[in-house]
């Protein structure tokens, strides 16, 4: 662990310099290209650091996914320091390597998302809201659900309990109920907390002999919304006065939201009678979202933000990018960055391998599932990738087969060699370079093979 340094023994310049070492150990070595390049700190006013970043995204993305990563890297070198704020520099000195001045980005390329501006009083993101989320198949019920709470609360679907993996827009459906609320009610008291947050005010107000205080405090609230119940597994004091106060808010017709990232009756280390409660009013799953759905949301969010591109572009996206919504998110974050990195548009390549770089391939699928896919979609027999023939309808999805196992699965050349019949790895090196050769003057090749990858992934 690096020895902490006062601010008077070491330069602004330095501190970065310094805690970019700690925090490229902390992110993958794509984030750290992306998000930490043309950083720097500009300025210190005692306790608090300000790092100067290059654009609006970049600092909205330093803020939501790298704020803790920043601020221990920074405190580990002077623990004096407490917060970290953010400011958009354009001019920022490049810390991460030397390079010419950036050019100007394009005015389609601004993809301002907005600042947070989260009230401490409620909790309440104000970008969350109906009119913002994208309604599709995967998420109507959800949706439809929550559309019924804001017509009727407390009384439709109490509680209304929305579950599903990470990503999938359970917080922005959720808080878009206590916006609604917020906006339309403003005599409605409206809580938005996590359950984590939850349980540490309670075990203070415990240990400052202040239970009662706590109790009455969240008693008040007309609406209360609690993210992520599964963190309070196993705390069964915790649990006890979450189950008090459900009691006590459903006794009075009071609104209660609850998001889960699994169904109630399956949620290890939960009370019955806690279960029982959440089941007792509308359960609504948010699975993960089809093509024609995240194809929406790459249009509502690029449209949203002014900046625009290609059709052929949004639906390789939409193909590739599969289950996460943040996943987009990030992927439509980086491919504005690149674009204002070049001063000019995006390509087809370009997204392709900020893709490849940054979201994980399926690991769950065998190498006999890719065969047997990409044999269907060529139309040839399964066994014939497998035979020694040189036909020239086998050798070409033979070759396809090994370009994807290495590059979507990175499996070694040998493996490869192993698996489809017993072939030297130097066949395999051989294969998958002439895939790529092709691929730079081959349109219709980049299609095929693009095609085949929404195949695999499906």
């Amino acid at each position: 662990m690096c020895a902490s340094i006062t601010s008077t023994s070491i330069t602004n310049r330095e501190l970065w310099q310094n805690a970019l070492v700690q925090i490229e150990l902390g992110a993958s070595q794509a984030s750290f290209r992306t998000w930490f390049r043309n950083t720097d700190i500009v300025n210190r006013n005692g306790s608090v650091v300000y790092v100067a970043v290059p654009s609006k995204i970049v600092k909205e993305w330093l803020m939501e996914k790298h704020h803790k990563l920043i601020l221990k890297a920074l405190r580990g070198l002077d623990n004096s320091i407490r917060t970290v704020e953010y400011t958009v520099h354009r001019s920022a000195t490049p810390v991460a390597e030397k390079r010419p001045a950036r050019p100007e980005p394009m005015e389609n390329a601004s993809f301002d998302l907005g600042s947070l501006y989260i009230d401490k009083r409620d909790n309440l993101n104000p970008r969350y809201t109906f009119d913002t989320f994208v309604v599709g198949p995967f998420n109507q019920l959800a949706h439809a659900a929550a559309r019924a709470v804001i017509e009727r609360p407390g009384l439709a679907y109490n509680p209304l309990f929305v579950y599903g993996s990470t990503g999938r827009g359970k917080t922005h459906l959720i808080q878009a109920v206590g916006n609604y609320f917020k906006k339309m009610h403003a005599t409605k008291k409206v809580l938005y907390v996590t359950s984590e947050r939850f349980a540490v005010d309670y075990i203070n107000s415990v240990r400052a002999g202040k239970a009662n205080n706590f109790k009455d405090q969240y008693r008040q609230y007309d609406v209360l919304i609690m993210d992520d119940v599964q963190f309070i597994a196993n705390t069964e004091k915790t649990q006890e006065e979450l189950f008090h106060l459900f009691n006590a808010m459903h006794d009075n017709n009071k609104q209660i939201v609850f998001s889960s990232d699994k169904h109630p009756m399956t949620l290890p280390g939960f009370e019955d009678r806690l279960k029982g409660r959440f089941t007792a009013g509308m359960i609504a799953e948010i699975p993960e979202p089809d093509v024609e759905s995240r194809t929406a949301i790459i249009r509502a969010k690029l449209e949203n933000h002014g900046f625009s591109l290609p059709e052929d572009i949004i639906q390789y996206i939409a193909e590739n990018v599969r289950g996460n919504i943040r996943e987009l998110e990030g992927i439509l974050n980086m491919i504005v960055c690149k674009s204002q990195l070049k001063g000019k548009g995006i390509t087809h390549t370009d997204v392709r391998v900020l893709i490849k770089h940054n979201i994980k391939p399926n690991k769950g699928v065998s190498v006999d599932e890719v065969v047997r896919r990409i044999s269907q979609y060529y139309e040839i027999p399964e066994k014939s990738i497998y035979e020694k023939t040189r036909r020239k309808e086998v050798v070409k999805p033979r070759q396809i087969i090994m370009y994807i196992l290495r590059e979507e699965f990175s499996i070694s050349y040998p493996s490869i060699g192993e698996k489809l019949g017993g072939r030297d790895h130097t066949t395999v090196i051989h294969s998958c370079e002439k895939i790529k050769e092709e691929l730079k003057s081959n349109p219709s090749l980049e299609q095929e093979i693009d095609h085949v990858r929404t195949l695999i992934h499906t």
